[in-house]
């Protein structure tokens, strides 16, 4: 059977629609769907720059807001016909998703009641069987429930629980995806051999946008799956055989999902945070259970295999046309400082990119960044930094050299212990360093900082985007090796370098602010001062 992209049929009622989470996984695939079919759309989204690039853009109505803050949703609201609800706090942090997923769709459902919305249509997830739940499948259900109670009688809730989703892009394929990919003997717990019913994500969509045209799925929850009943081990078998890689399985008793959540952390680029509550969600079976309502309702969707969902979507990764990622959207909680992590590799060039979000003026970051190394060290883990200079002295590089030309500022060829300064230039946007490593590594590296304010940066205040990018050209297998040795280490070392940076620069620009100083005026960062910051 020849894969093609969904097509979805052209709408006999077009309606005005309201798309919240449009910047993320589904919403931002569902949009142009919707404009496919003839509705006309506007997107409820925290940060509109974030929608720059989009290809439909132009087609939309944007609306400013955030789910939770009340008061921003009812504007969104005016002359919408249905909502879709696709807004979701995962990578919120333990055990406060829940809570702010209950406060923003219980806001979003008194605002379609005070606005006279017909409709609001949900994505969530299938109720798992057994008594146990985790904390993000209960919260999913809770989100259904506050929407139906908040909204009241005159709206009609339209809610889909979906298991795995399976779609380039979507976290459970690139998690599945990664581990088969990285793990030539994989160690399989017991939660990967709990059966569940994945969907791909072209299945999603029909269903989404099917529903607006058939009136009998108003006030229904309805739960979707795909043509096939299988396990996480299942799907790493699927996407080996697909992929054509031999994988070794090895289902062991012991690790439990809190352990699991922690070994994917290491070998994945997904955070615990992330990892957690995705796993706890495996321990029971979800499978579709309503008799069918989902076939009854939608004669015209039949679900696609898991090999035929896998297929198509490594074909968009290879053809670099993957629409939307899991993490494309900023979660339903506020912003905070929080490390965004992404791995990527192209033309030969590894990338280990961080971003973090400061409370502190660009300057003030870029101020600091130019303080490591010497005497002040490297933000984290300095004894292993410590360390890798003697093991380079034994290899016979130029070892720890333990030294730099001025305490806190930098220029253009300077020594900085084994590195060497490559690009330092904070007049520019974003402020630029570069460094050189010049100990034995098997291959090229970089480490580089670029510092901006944030598009959406509060007016008045002092906040930094702080990209922090570590390069890496390996030279042959010797030099795949070593980056490969150290990938677990380099997870803890550059995340706690990027956030030592943000803590340090937040105390810098606080200082600043105590002693009635502007952002652009921040006092000079002496050694003695920097000296205080540190010990703090």
């Amino acid at each position: 059977m020849r894969d093609v992209p969904v097509e979805p049929p052209t709408s006999d009622s077009p309606k005005r629609v309201l798309v919240s989470g449009a910047t993320g996984y589904i919403g931002g695939r569902l949009v142009p769907h919707l404009l496919k079919a003839g509705h006309e759309v506007r997107c409820f989204v925290r940060s509109p720059e974030r929608l720059d690039g989009e290809p439909w853009l132009g087609d939309v109505e944007v609306a400013e807001g955030d789910a939770l803050e009340a008061g921003t949703i009812p504007p969104a609201m005016e002359g919408i016909d249905a909502a879709y609800y696709l807004i979701h706090s995962l990578g919120a942090g333990k055990d406060e998703f829940a809570e702010r997923d209950r406060r923003a769709a219980t806001n979003f459902g008194r605002a379609a009641r005070e606005k006279g919305v017909g409709r609001l249509l949900y994505l969530g997830g299938i109720e798992p069987s057994g008594a146990r739940r985790s904390r993000h499948l209960e919260s999913r259900l809770e989100t259904g429930r506050c929407l139906r109670e908040s909204s009241g009688q005159d709206v009609d809730v339209t809610e889909f629980r979906a298991a795995v989703v399976i779609g380039s892009g979507s976290l459970s394929f690139e998690l599945i995806r990664s581990l088969t990919e990285r793990l030539p003997v994989m160690i399989c717990p017991r939660w990967t051999s709990t059966r569940t019913q994945p969907i791909a994500v072209r299945d999603v969509m029909s269903y989404l946008i099917r529903a607006l045209d058939v009136p009998a799925s108003r006030g229904q929850v309805i739960e979707i799956g795909g043509a096939d009943v299988t396990t996480y081990a299942g799907m790493f078998k699927t996407y080996a055989a697909v992929r054509d890689l031999g994988r070794l399985i090895i289902p062991v008793p012991f690790l439990t999902p809190t352990l699991s959540s922690h070994w994917v952390g290491l070998v994945t680029p997904f955070t615990n945070k992330v990892a957690r509550p995705l796993i706890e969600g495996l321990d029971n079976e979800v499978l579709v259970t309503d008799g069918g309502k989902a076939r009854d309702l939608f004669p015209e969707v039949e679900p696609i295999t898991v090999r035929r969902a896998m297929r198509l979507a490594l074909r968009r990764h290879a053809d670099r046309t993957v629409p939307t990622l899991w993490h494309s959207a900023l979660s339903s909680s506020p912003k905070g400082r929080e490390v965004v992590e992404e791995l990527e590799r192209t033309e030969g060039m590894i990338k280990e990119k961080r971003q973090l979000r400061a409370n502190a003026s660009p300057e003030a970051v870029f101020q600091m960044a130019q303080t490591l190394g010497g005497d002040t060290g490297w933000l984290y883990a300095d004894f292993l930094w410590v360390l890798r200079g003697y093991l380079d002295l034994l290899m016979g590089g130029i070892g720890y050299r333990k030294g730099r030309r001025h305490p806190t500022k930098l220029r253009k060829g300077d020594a900085l212990d084994f590195w060497r300064v490559e690009v330092v230039d904070g007049q520019r946007d974003p402020k630029t360093l570069r460094l050189r490593a010049e100990m034995k590594s098997g291959g090229r590296a970089w480490l580089q900082y670029e510092i901006s304010a944030p598009e959406n940066a509060p007016d008045g205040g002092a906040e930094a985007l702080i990209t922090q990018t570590a390069f890496f050209e390996p030279k042959g297998l010797f030099g795949l090796l070593y980056w490969y040795a150290l990938y677990v280490p380099h997870k803890f070392i550059f995340t706690g370098m990027i956030e030592e940076l943000g803590r340090r620069a937040e105390l810098f620009q606080q200082r600043a602010s105590r002693n009635g100083r502007s952002n652009g005026h921040l006092p000079e960062l002496t050694p003695e001062l920097l000296s205080e910051l540190v010990e703090n």
